[in-house]
């Protein structure tokens, strides 16, 4: 957020630091976040619960199977071979997965009018 305080006038100013002086104070009353976090955790812990179960998406009972099983990696999908979709007519060496950019090929043709399932391999 940025202020201009050149264009605003005595009385935006005086409006500007009066809720800048009520957003401090209020501010000065929070304790730290790190003391706030750690009871937190310890009223969860006396609960039998942690943290994650409460607020992190996991299940809501702590007996639950889904809430004790370590959540799953993401797969990956990168080095994986994919036979090719697209053909180009004018040169058959040049295919295309449909993953990642456009050849130039393609964006040349596509950019004429054709479209890209002219150019699907049967």
């Amino acid at each position: 957020m940025s202020i201009d305080l050149n264009t605003m006038s005595a009385r935006e100013l005086e409006t500007l630091i009066t809720q800048a002086k009520k957003r401090k104070t209020v501010l000065k009353k929070r304790k730290p976040i790190t003391t706030v976090r750690a009871r937190l955790k310890a009223a969860a812990a006396a609960e039998g619960y942690t943290i994650a179960e409460l607020f992190g998406g996991a299940s809501a009972t702590a007996g639950d199977a889904r809430a004790t099983k370590a959540p799953r990696a993401p797969r990956k999908t990168t080095g994986i071979k994919v036979p090719p979709k697209y053909r180009n007519p004018a040169n058959p060496e040049q295919t295309w997965t449909g993953r990642g950019k456009q050849p130039r090929w393609m964006a040349e043709e596509v950019s004429k009018g054709k479209k890209p399932e002219d150019f699907l391999i049967a």
